[in-house]
């Protein structure tokens, strides 16, 4: 007969917990390893009961440490608001998984005689805890622990889920209060999920109340007739074109409240290089070419006769032969801002010379130049990269210009500048291409917070010469922007590639990335 030892403290437990964890992944380990198909199928039996046996337990142990984790608001050491994100982003499993391991943890915190079947590992298993959880919730709390340990004591003697479900109905028939209104009983189920497949398809799953169920109903079949006898549309697909309608109109209704200080809006999305096909022989494009070179030239002349700042300006071969390797062929003759073309090109001299060493000037305008190889390439394409957006953005873009002679109505108006300056005033079409380019929460360690419910923060404050532009602005969640930066103190960095971390008053950071290699 085997002894199980009691460990004497929390040290030596968990101790003990991180040895069995190991025996644990070894013996299941050896399972996945070997060769199932000449198993006999005995063996196999055994193994499978043996293996939801082991995840009864295991779940047990999951609901008491996550109670024990969420009681002392520990997802907040990661950044994290709740456990159910922290599970999401830091152990890295589905928000199905998560809201499983929630449900797991809802057995510790008030089903205890579940929690306690489980930890047997041969009386329930964790699915019939939780479908037992979900049907004992409708018991009054004061009948509960009793009936739920009848339920498991009924699972001992080898209740199946059929006599199970007839005990708990039983059960909850005798205890009910009396309800006079039903209508209001505060169990009713009711809920809407919207995912989408990876296709971008809207999957819709509900329990809607009756009034609800009424009215959706009504609006529907207000939107679904049949468009005359030639409608050939099914009943779900008029349906689902009543839905788009339904909610087209609400949409320009103006009815909706605003959500992080923005009005509800759907955005169209249209490639830029469908709107180069959409100009047939490029007739637009080289109207929009022969404009820019002829303010390339009024520019360039002003520069003759004026201080400047001794930069070349450059078009056709000259351009291409001065930095044949420093990508400036497909960004000198699409640029908007003649004067930031003349940054662009310094700065694809520079980094042309620092990455092949040749000798050049000490400073380049617009840029203090660095020699520190790697770190100063790629501070280079950070910048470069920054100027190439004004090569398709802006009034006076290219893709500016496409669009407002492209597309019809509604899809043409002006554009508006991705820089307004230092100024707290976050204009709202900057909100809306801040939402448009993150979609969710930039939070470094993880954050499904959709961008229509965040707010964009300064990366570089406004104190510390931080500008109220695109690329000095990412969306934050309510709960990462002003509690986790601004009242935890935790501090933001974004780096020139793009990634990002953040640093918590005690030092710990969370990275966007993995961490750098180490030396050597």
């Amino acid at each position: 007969m085997c002894a199980v030892t009691v460990p004497a403290s929390a040290g030596e437990a968990l101790g003990m917990l991180t040895s069995a964890l190991r025996m644990q992944r070894a013996a299941l380990g050896f399972l996945a390893d070997i060769d199932a198909a000449d198993m006999p199928a005995a063996a196999a039996a055994e193994c499978l009961q043996g293996l939801e046996q082991a995840d009864a337990v295991g779940a047990a142990a999951r609901g008491q440490l996550l109670a024990a984790f969420d009681a002392q608001d520990g997802s907040v050491a990661d950044g994290q608001r709740t456990a159910r994100t922290w599970l999401v982003h830091v152990t890295r499993v589905t928000r199905g998984q998560a809201a499983e391991h929630k449900a797991v943890q809802a057995l510790a915190e008030h089903h205890r005689p579940l929690l306690a079947g489980l930890r047997e590992g041969d009386v329930i298993t964790k699915s019939v805890a939780l479908q037992l959880a979900k049907w004992t919730a409708a018991i009054p709390e004061e009948f509960r622990e009793k009936a739920e340990q009848i339920l498991v004591a009924a699972a001992q003697a080898g209740a199946d889920l059929r006599a199970l479900a007839a005990i708990c109905a039983e059960i909850r028939s005798r205890t009910a209060r009396p309800d006079p209104d039903d209508e209001n009983d505060e169990h009713l189920d009711r809920g809407l999920s919207l995912d989408t497949t990876i296709d971008g398809a809207g999957v819709v799953h509900g329990d809607l109340t009756p009034g609800c169920a009424a009215m959706v109903r009504a609006v529907l079949d207000a939107l679904a007739a049949p468009d005359g006898a030639g409608d050939l549309r099914t009943h779900p697909q008029r349906y689902h074109d009543a839905l788009e309608e339904a909610m087209r109109r609400l949409l320009s209704s103006g009815l909706l409240p605003k959500r992080a200080g923005r009005p509800v809006k759907a955005l169209v999305h249209i490639y830029f290089a469908e709107l180069r096909e959409m100009d047939q022989d490029s007739v637009l494009q080289d109207k929009w070419i022969g404009e820019y070179r002829a303010r390339w030239a009024a520019h360039r002349a002003a520069a003759s006769v004026a201080t400047g700042d001794g930069g070349a300006w450059l078009d056709g071969d000259a351009a291409r032969a001065i930095a044949c390797d420093a990508m400036i062929v497909p960004v000198v003759t699409g640029d908007l801002d003649a004067g930031a073309v003349e940054d662009l090109i310094a700065l694809c001299v520079d980094y042309h010379r620092v990455r092949t060493g040749a000798p050049g000037p000490a400073d380049v305008p617009g840029h203090q130049a660095t020699e520190d190889g790697t770190g100063a390439l790629a501070e280079l394409e950070h910048q470069i990269l920054g100027k190439i957006l004004q090569v398709l953005s802006g009034p006076s873009g290219v893709a500016s210009f496409l669009r407002r002679h492209l597309l019809g109505k509604g899809l043409n108006g002006p554009s508006l500048p991705l820089d307004v300056g230092r100024t707290d005033d976050i204009p709202l079409h900057l909100r809306r291409l801040v939402s448009l380019r993150d979609q969710t929460c930039q939070y470094p360690g993880g954050c499904d917070q959709p961008a229509a419910g965040c707010e964009p923060h300064h990366v570089q404050h406004l104190a510390d010469g931080g500008r109220t532009s695109l690329t000095n602005l990412k969306d934050y969640c309510w709960w990462h922007h002003h509690v986790v930066l601004h009242q935890l103190g935790w501090t933001l960095a974004v780096h020139p590639d793009g990634t990002s971390q953040v640093t918590s008053p005690t030092g710990k950071i969370i990275r966007s990335h993995s961490p750098p290699p180490g030396p050597g």
